[in-house]
C-alpha cells in the first residue's frame, strides 16, 4: 500500500482533491484580463512571476452552479501539457494523505459532475472526497485553444507589463 498526498479544494459545497504532484502552487486571486471569443470557461489570463498564465474556472468547466469569490477563493496552478494553468477554486484548505486503498474507481455517473475529470473517489473517515486529475480537465482542442490564448498574449507587451505591475502590487499586501 502506498500513500499519496492531495490538496483538498472546493467547488460549492463541494469538497474535491487532486494529487499535490499536479500542484505548481496555490495563490490568492489576482487580476484577471478577460478575452474576447474564447470558450466561457476560460475566464481569461493573468500574470504569474513573469509568466502569463490562463485562468480557467473550474466550476464553469465542470458545468457547476457558479457562485461569488471571497477571500477564501484561490488559483491552483498546475502544468497541464507543459502549461502553466491557474484554475479557480472556491477554497484550497488542507493537504491531506490518502492511503491507496481508501480509493475507488469514480463512479461512472454523478448528478452535475463530467466524470471523465475524476480520478476516484476517497472514502474517507468522515466524509466523501472527489479526486480531480486536473490533467484531463481540458482535452485537446481546449489545451490547443488556451495555449493560443497564451501566445496571442505574450506578444501584446504592453498589456502585460500593466497586468504585471497590478499583480506584483497584490502579492506584496
Amino acid at each position: 500500500m502506498s500513500t499519496e498526498k492531495y490538496i483538498v479544494f472546493q467547488l460549492n459545497d463541494q469538497e474535491y482533491g487532486t494529487s499535490i504532484e499536479q500542484i505548481v502552487s496555490i495563490e490568492r486571486l489576482l487580476k484577471v484580463v478577460s478575452l474576447p471569443k474564447v470558450s466561457d470557461f476560460i475566464e481569461g489570463i493573468t500574470k504569474l512571476r513573469g509568466d502569463v498564465i490562463p485562468v480557467i474556472d473550474l466550476k464553469k468547466r465542470m458545468d457547476l452552479p457558479h457562485s461569488e469569490e471571497t477571500d477564501q477563493s484561490r488559483m491552483l496552478v498546475s502544468n497541464v501539457d507543459d502549461l502553466s494553468v491557474g484554475f479557480l477554486v472556491d477554497a484550497a484548505s488542507d493537504v491531506i494523505d490518502i492511503d491507496d486503498s481508501m480509493i475507488e474507481p469514480a463512479p461512472t455517473t454523478i448528478k452535475g459532475i463530467d466524470v471523465n475529470f475524476l480520478s476516484g473517489v476517497a472514502k474517507l473517515e468522515d466524509r466523501l472526497l472527489l479526486l480531480v486529475d486536473l490533467s484531463y480537465v481540458l482535452n485537446y482542442e481546449e489545451i490547443t485553444e488556451v495555449k493560443q490564448v497564451v501566445e496571442d498574449e505574450v506578444n501584446e507587451d504592453n498589456q502585460d507589463s500593466d497586468l504585471e505591475e497590478d499583480n506584483k502590487a497584490e502579492t506584496e499586501e
